[in-house]
C-alpha cells in the first residue's frame, strides 16, 4: 500500500505542476491574441491598427486585464468546474467542444500506431536478443539505430511524396474525402485510407525504442544464473526464451510504453501538419499561431494528463508484475 500511495502522491504533485506550467508558458509568448486577430483583419483591408478595436476584441473574447496571479486563481477555479473557456480561434465555441471534435482522430492514430509499435518492437527485440551476434541481430540493431536518428518530419514528407503524390496510392490530406460521415463501411474505409500515410510515418520510428530496449534487457536477462540452470536442465529453447527470458525482460518495456506516449504525441503535431490531419496536433499548431490561450491550455493539459495517467497505470502495473518494486519502496 505504501508503494501505491507514493505513486499516486507523485502523480497528483506532477498534475499540479503541469497545470501551473500549462497556465504560465503560453502567456510568456510575445503578442496579444486580440491584437493578432485585428492585425489579420487589417492585413486583408490594408488599414492601420486601431487600439479601440483591439480593446473591443479583448472585451469580446473575455481576456482579463487583471494580474497573472488573479488569472491563475481564476483558472484553477474554472478547471475545478471542468470549464476550459471559449476558444479565441473558433469563437464563440467552447474549448471542450473544439477538442472533442479533434481528440478522437488523435486517439485513433496514436492508439493504433503505439500498440502496433509495442508489439512489433517487443517481438523483434526479443528475437534479436535470442539470436544475438547473428545476422538478424546485426541487421535489426544497426537498422534501428540508423532509422531512429532520422527526423520524423523528413520521413513523413518522404512517404507523402512517394506514396501520395508520385504513386497516388493514398489520399494526401484530411481525415476523410467525399463520403458523408457516419458509421458505415464506405466512411470507415475512407478514414482508414486517409490515416494510412500518417500512421505509416509514425510507425517507421515508433518501434525503435522498444526494439533496442527489449533487445538489451533480454541480453542481460539471458546471462542470469536461472537461465543457465534452465539450459542445463534440458528445457526446450522456446520455453527458455519466452517463459524465462522474454517474460522478465518485458517488465521495463511496460514503463517504456507509457513514457513513449509523450514523444509520440509530440511527433503527431508535425505529422498532422504535414498531412492536414484533423487531430490534436494540428489543433495545437493553430492555437499557437493565433495566441489562443484557452485552446492551447485545454489541448496541452489533456495531452499531459493522458501521458501522466498512462505512466501512473504503468507504475501500478509494475508493482503488480514485479514484487521487488513494492519491497524496494
Amino acid at each position: 500500500m505504501k508503494y501505491y500511495l507514493a505513486k499516486i502522491g507523485y502523480f497528483l504533485l506532477t498534475v499540479w505542476a503541469a497545470v501551473t506550467l500549462n497556465f504560465f508558458i503560453p502567456r510568456l509568448q510575445p503578442g496579444d491574441p486580440a491584437e493578432q486577430m485585428v492585425r489579420k483583419l487589417h492585413a486583408t483591408q490594408g488599414q492601420d491598427l486601431d487600439p479601440a478595436q483591439v480593446e473591443a476584441v479583448r472585451v469580446m473574447l473575455g481576456i482579463p486585464n487583471t494580474s497573472l496571479g488573479e488569472q491563475y486563481l481564476a483558472y484553477l477555479g474554472q478547471l475545478s468546474r471542468g470549464d476550459f473557456g471559449i476558444s479565441f480561434t473558433y469563437f464563440p465555441i467552447p474549448v471542450m467542444t473544439v477538442i472533442g471534435e479533434a481528440l478522437p482522430w488523435t486517439i485513433g492514430l496514436v492508439g493504433v500506431t503505439q500498440i502496433l509499435a509495442f508489439v512489433v518492437g517487443i517481438l523483434l527485440g526479443a528475437f534479436a536478443a535470442w539470436r544475438r551476434d547473428g545476422a538478424f541481430d546485426s541487421i535489426v540493431s544497426l537498422g534501428s539505430t540508423f532509422v531512429g536518428n532520422l527526423p520524423g518530419f523528413w520521413i513523413g514528407l518522404l512517404i507523402l511524396s512517394i506514396l501520395g503524390f508520385q504513386l497516388g496510392w493514398f489520399p494526401t490530406q484530411g481525415g476523410w474525402g467525399y463520403t458523408d460521415p457516419g458509421w458505415n463501411g464506405l466512411f470507415i474505409a475512407d478514414v482508414i485510407a486517409h490515416a494510412f500515410l500518417p500512421a505509416l510515418s509514425l510507425m517507421v520510428t515508433a518501434p525503435i525504442g522498444f526494439i533496442l530496449g527489449m533487445r538489451n534487457t533480454m541480453v542481460q536477462t539471458l546471462g542470469e544464473d536461472y537461465i543457465r540452470l534452465a539450459q542445463a536442465a534440458g528445457l526446450p529453447e522456446r520455453r527458455i526464451a519466452l517463459g524465462y527470458g522474454a517474460r522478465n525482460a518485458l517488465l521495463p518495456s511496460v514503463t517504456s510504453f507509457a513514457l513513449s506516449l509523450g514523444a509520440l504525441i509530440g511527433g503527431t503535431v508535425l505529422i498532422e501538419q504535414i498531412y492536414d490531419f484533423p487531430g490534436m496536433g494540428r489543433l495545437m499548431a493553430d492555437a499557437a499561431n493565433n495566441r489562443d490561450y484557452p485552446l492551447m491550455q485545454g489541448a496541452l493539459l489533456l495531452m499531459i494528463l493522458a501521458v501522466l495517467v498512462a505512466n501512473l497505470i504503468a507504475d501500478l502495473l509494475y508493482g503488480v508484475l514485479d514484487p521487488r518494486a513494492r519491497r524496494a519502496s
